[in-house]
């Protein structure tokens, strides 16, 4: 869209034209000094929290109390096959099949349980290749893996580099390292979205390339879930991981999200740790039969799920349902534009916003670096009632979401860093 204007009339207008625009109501929106709603910019770190959610817990609190142990099969949302109350939905945001997706443990957890079963090094071919600004967590876990099979960390790990001057990663890059190591390399394990780009990558493309070169591939995808179209079956992926409590609002610290690829949903022979819950349901309390794996994501479950923190995950899917990832992903595409022609019009020679500027390859997110400036920009920023995410050395992170971000949120933090800048 070139058609963006300047002012609050614009912002006001785009808001009350804005099919999504009750749904902010129906978050809880953090107040400033004054009271007044804070202007909110990191979903990308801690969604907000949906007004239904306590109702959703309060339920299971009162099943718990009213029911006890029944409630694994009499409670309003039977405990028992919980999680399978949120494949259908979970799998609708990330672009998979119900038998491809399970809700259970967290995020780095997750990561590890799949390079059990995936990260299958050989004496020649054990490296793992991860972009070269991962997510810490992502680093350390693929470092440690390297470790436990015996090998160096240092000299398996390779880094997918952006070029000298630049913040982006280019694929001809990653061709050429490919070309070069291909046959060594056991893993391909990148970010969905980078946490301080904002780049969304391809993951069709980097999958493809991988299976090439006979690598395994797998995605982080924190920072993609709720926020773009990650289409994970269509990608071919071998398996992604991801959180839920940043784009899709289920609380600090709450559950994760897994994706094993359903080529692999009845292949028994992949090495895997194992517990009950991934064991048949229908012979599970037996108790003393001999080890039967449920087919699909389901079979990596280890333990019955935590039923609070489900409830919260399932308040948030049930309002993704409710909208369809699509509309989420066409008004953020409109909101995060609008950002981004505002914030040009501060002049290069005071920001440049490093995250891809086509729509195609980012999210919600925009990384913005200001030229010159230290963290006492961003807690000037945070003095005016606006919560974003500062990333060091020198990046401001805002992330407008589209469920409860307004046109007059974007207007007004560009307004107030204008006046900061001057």
């Amino acid at each position: 869209m070139s058609n963006y204007k300047s002012g609050l009339e614009y912002a006001l207008e785009q808001d009350q034209n804005d099919e999504l625009q009750s749904y902010r109501n129906r978050f809880y929106i953090p107040k400033d000094q004054n009271g007044s709603d804070c202007i909110y910019m990191t979903g990308n770190s801690l969604g907000l929290q949906p007004k239904q959610t306590s109702a959703y817990v309060n339920q299971e609190l009162e099943d718990w109390a009213n029911l006890g142990v029944e409630g694994h099969f009499e409670a309003k949302t039977p405990w028992m096959p919980y999680h399978e109350y949120l494949a259908k939905s979970m799998a609708e945001v990330v672009g998979a099949k119900p038998i491809e997706v399970v809700v259970m443990n967290t995020l780095t957890a997750n990561l590890h349980f799949m390079m059990v079963s995936f990260y299958k090094p050989t004496k020649t071919r054990y490296k793992i290749l991860i972009e070269s600004d991962a997510f810490p967590s992502d680093k350390y876990a693929v470092e440690s893996q390297l470790r436990h099979h015996g090998f160096d960390d240092k000299e398996g790990l390779i880094l997918w580099e952006p070029r000298n001057g630049e913040e982006l990663l280019r694929y001809e890059d990653l061709e050429a390292i490919l070309d070069e190591q291909g046959n060594q390399i056991a893993l391909i394990m990148i970010g969905g979205i980078n946490y301080y780009t904002g780049q969304f990558f391809d993951l069709k493309r980097i999958t493809q390339l991988g299976h090439q070169y006979g690598c395994t591939v797998g995605f982080d995808c924190a920072h993609g879930a709720g926020n773009v179209a990650l289409n994970l079956h269509d990608s071919g992926a071998d398996f992604a991981v991801w959180c839920t409590y940043k784009y899709l609002n289920s609380g600090p610290g709450s559950l994760a999200g897994c994706f094993v690829h359903e080529r692999h949903a009845y292949n028994k022979d992949l090495n895997r740790f194992t517990g009950w819950w991934s064991h048949n349901k229908d012979t599970r309390f037996n108790m003393r039969y001999e080890f039967d794996q449920l087919p699909g994501a389901e079979g990596w479950q280890l333990s019955n799920p935590p039923i609070l923190s489900m409830a919260a995950v399932k308040a948030s899917l049930d309002m993704f349902s409710e909208v369809g990832i699509d509309m989420l992903i066409a008004k953020s595409k409109k909101l995060t534009g609008y950002f981004e022609f505002l914030l040009k019009g501060l002049g290069e020679e005071k920001i440049r916003i490093i995250t891809p500027s086509n729509p195609d390859e980012r999210g919600c997110q925009l990384s913005i670096q200001v030229k010159h400036a230290n963290k006492t920009l961003h807690n000037k920023l945070t003095e005016t009632g606006v919560i974003s995410d500062w990333r060091e050395p020198d990046v401001i992170r805002c992330a407008p979401v589209p469920f409860y971000n307004s046109f007059e949120d974007v207007y007004k933090l560009v307004e107030r860093l204008k006046t900061i800048l001057n």
